[in-house]
């Protein structure tokens, strides 16, 4: 017979095992010593250790399932109850208890989580749905089309909620979008529709500037063209081939116009500024006659200038208003000398004058005498009125002295 302290072997080989409630029998050896009997089951009680060992470090460290702990401690806890072991099988019985008190925590621990990743994701989801449904009435297709997108993304990473609530929301969520996406489709199928209509103005325009282009009208033409523009400019943009088609049609044909207008002002231009230098020339030639002291020669010499000058074509229309204005000049100072000379040689212009400066003077002569008789009356009321009379019949006489002096005295 042998024995240790968890385990004995008797004489007809029964292996037992010692436990709480007494001794158990292990099973039956007849192949060795008693010595070797125990030391097999003392083996299978060390496996025994190691497995739930082993499974205690799994429930500690790894997301092994409650379910999945709970088959393992129960296909243990079998193992352990079969009494094929020799050992402390009560305490194994105590690691088993308190790991399926362990997991229970766990189960807890992770219920409690997932509620708070559940609440969270209905959270996160209602947001997206408030996001997606505000971005459905917005008019920026291109970013508002873009966030959607990465919305729907975002949507797929989180958490499934309960069928019901999962379903209400992704059925707020997929009607913002197909919103979204019926606006964004009028819009430009409104887009295409505009842009076809502005491709058939432009198509026109397109036509008439072409057919304008060999003009030589060139002020109603290059005025015509502007106004092509304009039109152009409130047609809108076609589709982009078309409009870059028919930009360069348009283009073309304004640049063949205005490159023979260019040519043909550039000759223009040569041609007027020639016609300047002979003008400048000319009117040095006309101031010349000034000041004039001889009327008739003077006459004589201006008409000469003014017969060759006007036989000149234009000048450029910057220049016109100065050189123009300087043959103006000696007009008009040709025009104040004929003036003068015929107020000195007119007799009838002569009389009136001096028959004016007579009746003046006498006006002012009597004025005189009846301030002074006003003044020796001690009248000075009246005399200052009278006084303040003759100051402006003076004025009229002294006037009238001047232009009679132009007469020649």
């Amino acid at each position: 017979m042998s024995s240790d302290p968890w385990g004995r072997v008797d004489e007809t080989g029964t292996v037992y095992v010692r436990t709480a409630e007494g001794e158990v029998v292990v099973g039956s050896w007849q192949a060795g010593s008693p010595e070797e009997a125990l030391a097999y089951f003392e083996r299978k009680y060390e496996g025994l250790v190691v497995e739930i060992g082993l499974l205690e470090r799994r429930v500690r460290t790894t997301d092994l399932s409650a379910k999945d702990a709970q088959t393992a401690i129960d296909h243990l806890r079998s193992q352990v109850d079969e009494h094929h072991a020799v050992g402390d099988l009560d305490a194994l019985r105590g690691r088993l208890d308190k790991l399926v008190g362990t997991v229970e925590s766990r189960r807890e621990e992770r219920k409690v989580q997932k509620a708070k990743q559940t609440d969270e994701a209905k959270h996160a989801k209602e947001a997206l749905v408030a996001e997606a449904e505000e971005l459905a009435q917005s008019e920026q297709w291109r970013s508002a089309g873009e966030r959607l997108r990465a919305l729907v993304d975002t949507w797929k990473g989180l958490p499934r909620l309960d069928r019901k609530s999962d379903d209400e929301l992704w059925h707020r969520f997929s009607h913002a979008r197909s919103a979204f996406s019926k606006r964004r489709k009028a819009h430009f199928a409104s887009l295409d529709a505009q842009r076809e209509d502005a491709r058939k103005v432009k198509e026109k325009l397109v036509v008439e500037a072409e057919a304008l282009s060999g003009s030589t009208d060139w002020g109603t033409t290059a005025a015509r063209y502007r106004d092509l523009m304009a039109d152009w400019k409130a047609a809108g943009r076609a589709q982009r081939e078309a409009e870059d088609e028919l930009w360069n049609r348009f283009r073309g044909a304004q640049d063949v116009f205005f490159a023979a207008r260019s040519e043909v002002f550039a000759e223009r231009d040569a041609e007027q500024t020639e016609n300047l230098k002979l003008k400048e020339e000319l009117a040095v030639e006309a101031e010349k006659i000034l000041p004039v002291t001889d009327l008739k020669a003077a006459r004589a010499a201006f008409r000469s200038v003014n017969e060759r000058w006007e036989a000149i074509g234009h000048v450029p229309r910057d220049a016109r208003p100065k050189v123009e204005g300087r043959m103006h000049a000696v007009e008009r100072a040709i025009q104040e000398a004929e003036e003068a000379d015929w107020r000195r040689t007119n007799p009838e212009a002569r009389a009136r004058a001096a028959g004016l400066t007579g009746q003046l003077q006498d006006a002012v002569d009597k004025l005189q005498k009846q301030i002074d008789a006003a003044r020796a009356a001690g009248n000075d009321a009246k005399a200052d009125k009278l006084g303040r009379e003759l100051e402006g019949r003076q004025a009229l006489l002294d006037q009238a002295l001047k232009g009679l002096e132009e007469f020649g005295g």
